[in-house]
């Protein structure tokens, strides 16, 4: 016991060093060293070919990643425009377990390297993930350099995977539908649809497999379900697509005037539905922000792409000001909303006053390459001179068929210009914030605050990441705990309240919106008390799980069933669970919600990888102690549980409320049951098991009964034979069977 619990806490502390090193790895203000040594010496020919053929096959060969070595990953070409067979620096795909499962670096399996092209300044990725992560889910992104056989190769941008790893540090889950939405081959004419979900090829999900690329077991039905309710019912698209995520999305591409995107042609974005069956859109593929990539869908007529003149002064409501050539019905029927058509400028405010107006993204570009500066002379591989990186940060580089602006150069005419657009200023102000105090579980709670020149405004919360954000309009009538009617002070009521409770504030009026946070829903405001002793229970546990229910990856694992006792929802968040007495707050609760009568599943199998509801310990066999607490270790729950024969639980009975015994597994649902007794082990030669003062053993050649210790306690030569345990400790005892059968039972004494 002592020996496991030692192996426990190293496993722990190391996947605690691994997650801190996985976050170093993408290190903004660090350039990397990966070295790749390919084991043909025709590597790049049999790249070239695969890369022509359209072939994701890969060449072998082993790595050094900073300093660390691994063997036999799979090497690709990466992209789609950024690759070429006529030039050396091409962007690389790399998977650490293409051939060695579960090889990865610091709990990172795959690289993505992009060549930088279309890029003089070499910034444009990595600024602009920066600028994305404070608003949604975005990959991490640095430097690096690439070396081949011992040759530099060149600097590369290196960018985190949108993967199922990505999926778990973001969403909490990564076995739901997921969509990569990049067309098979993309379509550049004016009219080209490629990945915009519209509906125009049919009814038949078979039909989009050419536009759209499935990254998890299923979900086609899922996409299909979302083109067709945001083509047909958008009415109802907040069901099935998270609209603030979605505005964000566009905020930031408009901003940032990334058009090699949904925006330009269709592209370059993930879906991934989440623990509130909403689509996520996810920002893919930044390399051509700023201006470098403009070529449109001509919906104001740039059938030649736009000049810097026109990417200065983009329209951000050009879809719904204007025609769209080609259908873009996730900005064309989100904007046919006007208060969505307000909080997608409100987000835009809010990413150009933090980023462009103060000149914040000026400072970052200029550290990113000083940071750089030296890596981009030694890169013999380039494919501009050092001349165009020290100048385009504020200047125009010519290139070989365009023209790259200047980041500055766009983007501080371009902040003037949406600085005046209709709809961004003239917003209504937020401020002194405040809610009703010492409320209990089910309690209301109401919110108050100063809201000045609205004519709406409301609140949005959610008890648990696993909700939905709902809204609740606000009031200035008197009535609504708000002070006087039209003093100024906006107040609500959110009934029967859980123990934690996320919230944020948007108002609008004639003019425009505002949010507070400026950042919701990515950012939001909590309010938080503890869970009362007997609110939310250890319900079942099983440490013996041999064949019963499997997690989501198929394994048979350890678990533990929380049970909410009460009528009102409670939230997990700010709660901790442990096996350890002397760390109370060894393994965080993920922020979930159950429901009134309603259960949660806790797998102990140290794999936080397979998502939020995965504990950082297992559970003892030989029985041990488990405790509940509140975020300030005041206990809600604590039980010690006894041995387990295999596929037998130890649960309450009655359901949530009564003693623990041994039982039938009843895995998410209600322990109430009268089969507790004589639960039968190997063709009945022993019973009842769980045992307590008696024990009947049938064998045809006698048997042996041993302890946890391996002495024998008992041997006998009867067939047949009742045993008085009247006297035994409670725990784990084996029965051996004398014979030719060499078979061993685990029994349980139980007082």
């Amino acid at each position: 016991m002592i020996i496991k619990r030692i192996l426990i806490f190293i496993f722990v502390v190391f996947n605690q060093i691994n997650s801190f090193s996985q976050s170093d790895f993408y290190d903004v203000d660090t350039v990397r060293e990966i070295r790749v040594y390919f084991h043909q010496s025709d590597w790049d020919a049999l790249l070239d070919s695969f890369y022509v053929l359209g072939d994701n096959d890969r060449v072998l060969a082993d790595i050094i990643i900073n300093g660390s070595s691994y063997d036999s990953v799979g090497i690709r070409y990466k992209g789609f425009s950024s690759a070429s067979v006529n030039r050396i620096k091409n962007p690389f795909n790399i998977k650490l377990d293409y051939i060695i499962d579960g090889q990865d670096h610091q709990g990172i399996d795959k690289l993505k390297l992009s060549n930088v092209i279309q890029d003089p300044s070499f910034i444009r990725e990595v600024l602009s993930y920066e600028i994305s992560r404070k608003y949604l889910p975005s990959s991490k992104a640095n430097f690096t350099n690439l070396y081949i056989n011992d040759t530099l190769w060149g600097l590369y941008t290196n960018v985190e995977s949108v993967n199922k790893s990505f999926l778990i540090d973001n969403f909490d889950s990564k076995y739901n539908a997921f969509v990569k939405c990049n067309p098979e081959n993309l379509n550049v004419q004016i009219s080209a649809e490629n990945s915009n979900l519209s509906n125009t090829h049919g009814t038949d999900s078979t039909n989009y497999e050419s536009y759209y690329s499935l990254k998890s077991e299923y979900g086609w039905t899922d996409l299909y379900n979302l083109i067709d309710t945001l083509n047909n019912f958008p009415d109802s698209l907040e069901q099935v697509l998270n609209v603030d995520r979605t505005l964000w999305m566009h905020a930031i591409n408009y901003s940032l005037v990334n058009f090699d995107s949904y925006i330009g042609y269709g592209q370059n974005y993930y879906l991934y539905k989440d623990r509130t069956k909403q689509f996520n859109p996810i920002l893919w593929d930044f390399n051509m922000s700023f201006g470098s990539f403009r070529l449109t869908d001509a919906s104001q007529l740039y059938f030649n792409g736009f000049d810097i003149f026109q990417a200065q002064e983009m329209d951000p409501l050009i879809h719904h000001n204007f025609i769209s050539v080609a259908p873009r019905p996730l900005m064309r029927n989100l904007f046919s909303d006007e208060r969505n058509r307000k909080m997608y400028l409100a987000h835009i405010r809010t990413i150009m006053q933090e980023n462009f107006i103060n000149q914040d993204y000026y400072l970052r570009g200029q550290h990113f390459q000083n940071l750089i500066d030296t890596h981009v002379q030694n890169d013999t591989n380039k494919f501009y001179l050092y001349s165009d990186f020290t100048t385009n940060l504020t200047n125009q580089v010519s290139l070989v068929a365009s023209i790259c602006p200047g980041i500055t150069q766009l983007m501080d005419a371009r902040s003037t210009y949406l600085s005046s657009y209709s709809g961004y200023s003239g917003e209504p102000s937020i401020s002194n914030i405040s809610t009703s105090q010492n409320i209990s579980l089910g309690d209301n709670l109401w919110i108050t605050a100063e809201i000045f020149d609205a004519t709406y405004a409301r609140v949005s919360y959610r008890f648990g990441e696993n909700q939905r954000f709902k809204n609740q309009e606000m009031f200035d009538d008197g009535i609504h705990n708000d002070g006087a009617s039209g003093d100024g002070v906006y107040g609500c009521k959110i009934s029967n309240c859980s123990n934690a409770i996320d919230y944020y504030f948007y108002a609008d009026n004639d003019s425009s919106g505002v949010f507070s946070p400026v950042r919701a829903a990515y950012e939001y405001f909590s309010y938080q008390f503890g869970v009362s002793s007997g609110d939310l229970v250890i319900n079942e546990v099983m440490s013996n799980n041999v064949s019963t229910v499997t997690d989501n990856s198929g394994k048979f694992e350890d678990w533990i069933e929380l049970y909410n006792t009460t009528n009102f929802p409670i939230s997990t968040h700010g709660l901790f669970i442990t096996d350890t007495i002397t760390n109370l707050h060894k393994w965080n609760l993920p922020n979930h919600i159950i429901l009134p009568n309603s259960y949660f599943i806790i797998w102990a199998d140290e794999d936080g990888s397979q998502g939020a509801e995965h504990a950082n310990f297992k559970l003892s066999n030989f029985g041990e102690r488990l405790i509940l607490s509140n975020s300030d270790s005041s206990i809600i729950d604590s039980i010690t549980y006894l041995p387990q024969l295999e596929d037998v639980s130890f649960a309450r009975n009655p359901n949530g409320t009564g003693p623990f015994s041994m039982m039938p597994p009843t895995f998410n649902k209600n322990n109430n049951t009268t089969a507790t007794e004589d639960i039968p082990v190997s063709s009945y030669v022993c019973y009842p098991n769980p045992f307590s003062d008696k024990l009947n053993v049938i064998s045809d050649d006698g048997f042996f009964v041993m302890d946890i210790f391996g002495r024998i306690i008992l041997e006998s030569n009867h067939s047949e034979k009742i045993i008085n345990t009247s006297s035994w400790s409670d725990g784990l005892y084996f029965v051996h069977l004398k014979g030719g059968s060499n078979t061993t039972i685990k029994l349980i004494k139980i007082n």
